[in-house]
């Protein structure tokens, strides 16, 4: 028999109090899963940015890929981040052919925007 009273439906009451009891229990049990997946800070290459995360071998080579590519950032830092990519490097067995950071910038996206910079000069 209806009551009328319409337990459960949109916009009853009992429904909105389920829900948000629901959503407090979530908040009150710590941390979310995504919040418990989230890298430390110290995964990263760049920790303080938050960029380039290290916590996989795809994720090293990303970091070595776009490594050129990371703005407002020190030689000092870069220097740390490239000791924390061969650090995760060797921990999950990723190859690295260049030696240094430096290597990265002599070649690639860098070497071909400082010729077109520099033929755009010459007209």
């Amino acid at each position: 028999a209806d009551t009328g009273r319409g337990y459960g439906a949109v916009g009853s009451g009992v429904f909105e109090e389920d829900l948000m009891a629901t959503t407090k229990q979530k908040k009150a049990s710590g941390l979310s899963t995504a919040d418990k997946k989230k890298p430390d800070d110290k995964q990263f290459a760049f920790p303080n940015e938050r960029k380039e995360p290290l916590v996989d071998a795809t994720h090293v080579r990303n970091a070595v890929a776009r490594f050129d590519q990371v703005e407002g950032v020190t030689d000092n830092e870069r220097d740390r981040a490239w000791r924390r990519i061969e650090a995760a490097a060797k921990k999950f067995g990723v190859d690295l052919e260049e030696k240094s950071w430096h290597e990265l910038f002599s070649g690639g996206k860098t070497k071909k925007a400082k010729k077109a910079t520099k033929a755009k000069k010459k007209k």
